[in-house]
């Protein structure tokens, strides 16, 4: 070595060239060591220039997706589905449970299967079927008409019934239930009947219901049967499960079931 010559020193920048004339820094150098091949920066670079040129063999660019093109998944696919079957089905017209036609139809196929259909509590007058309407609550038909026959030969008048004390009467239609309050219905509604309306039964609805154990139920199968007066529907339990089964009411309430069915069902 020449004295005064200093030996010229690597860079400070760690950067080292390669094979290809490239610079590349010691770390890269170190990382790459020992790599394959295709792993090494220069064969990363040269993919990446393929690339871009279109080269055959080589993986295409990528691009930025078009949200027109991509597909929804999951819970957004089934509404986009419910959506476009919304758009492309056919419009008939909301579903009316009580449009008039529907009724009709009903009323209809009711008549066709029950053409004769009377009240099947026993009576001769509408004293006898206001009785054997108050005691057929909570009963059935069959039970009250077991009842009211020797009932009526023993007490054949409204004023037989009114001259009782409830206490009297129960053991004469104990079998058919609630007998302590039946019996104070009956000769409670006898004696109003002898004293306020001369001994006949009321012919309208607000006069009926002013009678011990009498409500719209009673008033109206009385008035429908007797006086053949439609002020109203009877409305009981089977009344009650077929017109919320046939989607005609959707109370549980009797006043509130009666007044449903009296918009849409004809007087006549």
């Amino acid at each position: 070595m020449v004295r005064g010559v200093t030996p010229r020193r690597p860079a400070k920048s760690g950067r080292h060239e390669g094979t290809d004339g490239k610079q590349y820094s010691a770390k890269a150098l170190v990382k790459t060591k020992g790599l394959p091949k295709s792993a090494h920066p220069s064969s990363q670079i040269s993919r990446v220039a393929k690339r871009s040129a279109g080269i055959p063999g080589s993986h295409p660019p990528k691009t930025a997706k078009d949200p027109s093109l991509s597909l929804p998944k999951g819970r957004a696919a089934s509404v986009a589905r419910k959506d476009e079957n919304k758009a492309t089905a056919p419009s008939h017209g909301r579903y009316n449970p009580v449009a008039s036609e529907r009724v009709a139809e009903i009323l209809k196929r009711l008549d066709q299967l029950y053409p004769d259909v009377t009240c099947a509590l026993t009576h001769r007058d509408p004293w006898e079927l206001l009785v054997a309407t108050i005691l057929s609550a909570q009963s059935t038909d069959v039970r009250v008409n077991l009842v009211t026959p020797e009932l009526f030969k023993k007490y054949p008048t409204v004023q037989d019934f009114a001259r009782l004390e409830p206490q009297q009467l129960e053991p004469e239609v104990r079998s058919t239930g609630f007998f302590r309050n039946k019996s104070k219905s009956v000769v409670g509604a006898a004696r109003k009947i002898v004293n306020e309306f001369g001994g006949k039964v009321p012919e309208n609805m607000d006069e009926l219901l002013t009678l011990p154990g009498v409500a719209r139920k009673t008033a109206n199968v009385v008035l429908g049967t007797w006086f053949g007066k439609a002020e109203g529907l009877v409305v009981d339990t089977h009344v009650h499960r077929i017109s919320r089964r046939l989607e005609l009411t959707k109370n549980d309430d009797p006043k509130n079931i009666e007044q449903d069915l009296m918009k849409v069902i004809p007087r006549e």
